[in-house]
């Protein structure tokens, strides 16, 4: 360190030297003053004056006078030459000296407030890496996260008798946790009213019984709802769900972004770049996660020494659609609830999405499973405009307008 601040000295003051000497010649060359150049020809003009007397071609008379009169000129550009001389020796230098504390004083500035880290010692890149895996391989756990994370406090505008419904379907799947039906809507719903927790812990009963059957987005989902129940940190439980889903199916779109998070989180902009350039460069542009990415991925090339143009696009929906509204065999059967209660809750979470979707738009994924929906609820007319709806927002897109076509047959609103 002290061998590094000896030369950072040395060279600050070469640096200033250097720049202070060719100011300084710089302006002695541009400022020769003209009353020299005057004073050579009025010492030639005497000189001339003083042959033509000896060789006689001037009177006596006559080269008197013109050596006063000459005499006169070189003592008056005499004393402009010296104003010159005391004109750029004052000023000149202080002007110039005052330059140079100013640039130091500025860099020392800059360093300490902005862009340096005064006294951090120096670190080498395979330290580096060393020190960010340390980090990763030892931060806080899933629990820690959720217990720091601010209280979830449910949504003002939701129906009380929705919130009923929930405590008893909560009641159902304590009393049958093996209820899978129960479970995915459990999921779900929790999710929808802010408690990610409860929402990830349903997921994770979802994964389990399922068990090999365990499809990528079961665990993306799950991997989600821990990034959200802990505020949008990666934890190793996170990341391990993150990987889960990532060996059953490497092009998940959800598990790749959350992937990336992870690395940026862990101090490995190098390894997140990569996959968020790459998974922005084959995503459609109202996949959840091209908005953040496309915020945010300028700056982590910056962090990963890559030189990055973000490409032109907008994306029209914010990440967390990974839960994208009711499925129509978990609409069909919630668990131990009566008639009216599961068709209360049906229609609370259609109402939900139905409302979602029309304030904030969605993906074609979501918009289908409202058709399907309505489609169980048998409400056909809505679903019939639903679906009209949707096409016209996704028209030009033949796989996301098949995607709503299988759902509307399936809602009965065409053949």
């Amino acid at each position: 360190m002290a061998m590094f601040w000896v030369t950072a000295a040395g060279l600050v003051v070469a640096s200033c030297a250097a720049l202070f000497l060719g100011l300084w010649r710089g302006r002695a060359q541009d400022q020769m003053p003209e009353t020299q150049v005057d004073l050579r020809i009025y010492r030639d003009q005497l000189a001339e004056v003083d042959r033509d007397a000896a060789r006689g071609t001037l009177s006596v008379e006559e080269a008197a006078r013109l050596r006063i009169e000459v005499s006169r000129r070189i003592l008056e550009a005499d004393k402009q030459a010296q104003g010159t001389a005391a004109r750029a020796k004052g000023p000149g230098i202080a002007l110039t000296g005052a330059v140079m504390l100013a640039m130091v004083a500025g860099s020392i500035w800059l360093y300490q407030a902005r862009l340096g880290a005064p006294l951090y010692p120096d670190l080498p890149l395979a330290a580096r890496i060393a020190v960010a895996e340390e980090a990763r391989l030892n931060r806080p756990g899933q629990a820690l996260a959720e217990a720091e994370a601010p209280l979830p406090v449910a949504p003002e505008e939701v129906d009380p008798e929705f919130l009923t419904l929930m405590e008893r379907l909560r009641e159902t799947t304590k009393a049958r946790p093996d209820d899978l039906r129960g479970q995915e809507l459990l999921a779900q719903n929790e999710a929808r009213l802010g408690f990610y927790g409860a929402a990830q812990r349903a997921q994770a009963q979802i994964i389990r019984i399922k068990g090999d059957q365990a499809t990528a987005e079961d665990y993306a989902v799950q991997a989600e709802l821990m990034v959200f129940a802990a505020g949008g940190y990666v934890s190793p439980e996170a990341e391990a769900a993150l990987q889960a889903a990532l060996q059953r199916d490497p092009t998940n779109g959800s598990a790749r972004f959350y992937s990336g998070l992870m690395l940026m989180q862990t101090g490995r902009p190098d390894l997140a770049f990569p996959i968020w350039r790459d998974l922005l460069e084959v995503s459609p542009p109202d996949a959840p996660w091209v908005a953040p990415i496309r915020q945010d991925i300028e700056q982590l090339a910056q962090f990963a020494g890559v030189r990055y143009a973000l490409p032109p696009g907008q994306a029209t929906t914010l990440p967390g659609s990974a839960l994208p509204g009711p499925d129509a065999a978990a609409v069909a059967a919630a668990s131990e609830m009566s008639e009216a209660d599961r068709q209360a809750m049906i229609e609370g979470m259609v109402t939900q999405l139905n409302d979602r979707l029309a304030r904030d738009g969605g993906s074609a994924e979501e918009w289908a499973r409202l058709i399907s929906a309505l489609g169980v609820l048998g409400e056909t007319d809505r679903a019939r405009a639903i679906y009209a709806e949707a096409q016209a927002r996704f028209e030009g897109r033949a796989e996301d307008l098949a995607q709503l076509e299988s759902a509307a047959k399936q809602a009965g609103v065409v053949q």
